[in-house]
């Protein structure tokens, strides 16, 4: 949409309301309430705008059934702009995930697994010959501007019998390419201390609030020394909810302690968003707000924090100028009923449910 529009009396989450002028697919003017001018006033009158959501934790990739959707289903459709597939596709498929953008709304990047088969199977570093620097450090110099991480899925079953090993060499491939790790924690062997000792400022730990025996908090909720030493290093935290990594339990622990909140992520794929537990970004969200965090603090989680990992800090930020990436969203009085990845279900008194995106100025309605 090229057409000068205002969204007209939208309310940001520090509570102050205006008016966003869009042109030319910008952010042409922020004014106050009423005295934005262009050929199309839309009332978004009630609803909150923030900068557009970014998902830092999804399956994009539908080739790899069942752990892919596309792009859009997950990305506007959820009210989320920005979403980055977090290691569905290796070296040998890389080409063809960046290629899909071209068919979509939602602006897409992607974490690459270390191992070029990717999610071909689910075992992807269970044989250290599927893990070939050669061809990582290729597929990282021909879509630089695509890729924005590693990947590596430390997990028993993923890795079987290689161990540690796997993480070791993608710390080595951390080296050879300059880019941060995005590292999957679940069950061991390996050990989560041996998992998180490895990782440096910047890398990722996806699933940290996971409910798996090998987790990164004790019997009696205290996180692990492993854990409080990697946040001192700069190692960021990242939700990854998923059908099987988000606990209630843990969460509640986690911020009884003042652990977190870097991003919050889905790990969204097809079945889980069409049977639960995750459903949408919105439903995350929500799981957050009922924990006690503040709308700012949940927002933020899925805005700024996420722009700054990547390094693209317009992405987190509403200022003339920039492209429109934006979300419009409520947050309503109603009881809903929640589920984590365990099955432990709670209520929560408010929902948030996203209405609209603004991406790369264009205005889509949820």
């Amino acid at each position: 949409m090229q057409e000068r529009f205002v969204l007209h009396n939208v309310k940001q989450v520090n509570g102050e309301f205006l008016d966003i002028v869009i042109e030319g697919g910008k952010i042409a003017e922020l004014t106050s309430p009423g005295q934005g001018q262009g050929k199309q006033i839309v009332d978004y009158s009630g609803a909150y705008v923030s900068s557009g959501w970014i998902d830092m934790h999804v399956h994009a990739f539908p080739a790899f059934d069942p752990y892919g959707d596309e792009i859009d289903e997950i990305g506007v459709k959820q009210g989320v702009t920005t979403i980055v597939d977090a290691g569905s596709c290796g070296a040998d498929r890389i080409a063809e995930l960046a290629a899909s953008r071209q068919n979509a709304l939602t602006n897409l990047f992607a974490f690459l697994n270390i191992s070029h088969i990717g999610l071909q199977r689910i075992d992807e570093l269970s044989d250290m010959s599927w893990i070939n620097q050669e061809k990582v450090v290729d597929a990282v110099r021909n879509y630089e501007d695509f890729i924005v991480g590693l990947k590596a899925r430390i997990s028993k079953s993923v890795v079987r019998d290689s161990g540690i090993e796997p993480l070791r060499a993608a710390r080595a491939l951390s080296a050879a390419t300059g880019l941060s790790l995005m590292v999957h924690i679940g069950s061991g062997p390996p050990s989560i201390e041996e998992v998180v000792s490895l990782l440096e400022k910047k890398d990722i730990i996806t699933h940290y609030l996971n409910g798996k025996a090998n987790n990164l908090f004790d019997d009696s909720g205290k996180p692990l020394q492993v854990l409080t030493k990697a946040i001192e290093r700069g190692v960021h935290l990242d939700v990854g909810h998923g059908t099987a990594s988000f606990s209630f339990k843990v969460a509640e622990a986690a911020k009884k302690h003042h652990i977190g909140l870097d991003t919050i992520s889905t790990d969204i794929y097809r079945g889980n968003r069409l049977k639960g537990p995750v459903f949408s970004m919105s439903n995350v969200l929500t799981k957050f707000l009922y924990l006690g965090y503040t709308l700012e603090e949940v927002i933020a989680a899925v805005t700024t924090h996420a722009a700054n990992w990547l390094n693209k800090p317009e992405l987190g930020r509403i200022q003339v100028g920039d492209t429109a990436n934006l979300t419009l969203f409520t947050v309503q009085n109603e009881k809903v009923q929640l589920t984590d990845s365990e099955g432990d279900t709670r209520t929560a008194e408010q929902t948030i449910q996203s209405k609209g995106v603004v991406v790369n100025g264009a205005l889509i309605k949820c």
